[in-house]
């Protein structure tokens, strides 16, 4: 299957980055792109995560729920981006138009790829391994890693976001790390005139 764009990873970032991809669907630039999303989220920080001081979630907010409502608060409102569950990415591999995308199921082929994994190890994608480098921002006991990435960009068409792109691990980081990249790709897909996506009342 060809995708414009997939998102590996199901998290804070990588669920930021397909709603806003996801919201852009009536620009003329975007509306006949296909979007994708590995909702790998078993490793999710979010897991066992509890939110008190994150602007627009309520006290006590759990961040096991957040995965469950983020994934339908994406099919809800932009159906468009295909979820893919179940299933786990083992090689991202360079091709001269794009990427290919192995997983223990199938093979995909994207013009652009996304990883939006937690930056604990090990990391064990495919194609990958000259881009890890250790955590620039973590504590160094805690032996944490980063894909080596300029402004999210690890080279053409291959991005990273949220804590595996150097960000500390904080929800609001995360979620404007997903936004920013998803945001650099709307640029890019509308003749690189800088762009964002917002609704208004």
């Amino acid at each position: 299957m060809n995708f414009d764009v997939l998102i590996v990873g199901g998290g804070v970032s990588g669920m930021q980055c397909a709603l806003v991809l996801g919201s852009a669907k009536e620009k003329a630039f975007a509306a006949d792109k296909n979007i994708g999303i590995f909702m790998h989220q078993k490793a999710s920080h979010l897991q066992n995560a509890l939110f008190n001081n994150v602007l627009g979630l309520n006290p006590k907010k759990l961040g096991s729920d957040i995965l469950i409502e983020g994934k339908t608060q994406l099919s809800e409102l932009y159906p468009h981006v295909s979820q893919i569950e179940n299933e786990k990415v083992l090689t991202v591999e360079d091709l001269d138009t794009g990427y290919k995308v192995i997983t223990n199921k199938n093979t995909y082929f994207s013009t652009i790829v996304i990883i939006a994994l937690n930056y604990s190890k090990p990391f064990t994608i495919n194609g990958l391994e000259e881009y890890v480098i250790p955590h620039k921002k973590a504590n160094i006991k805690k032996d944490r890693i980063q894909l080596q990435n300029q402004n999210h960009l690890i080279k053409n068409g291959l991005y990273c976001c949220g804590t595996i792109a150097g960000w500390r691990s904080q929800f609001a980081i995360a979620a404007g790390s997903g936004a920013s990249v998803a945001t650099d790709i709307l640029t890019l897909w509308n003749n690189n005139i800088h762009t964002k996506v917002h609704d208004k009342v």
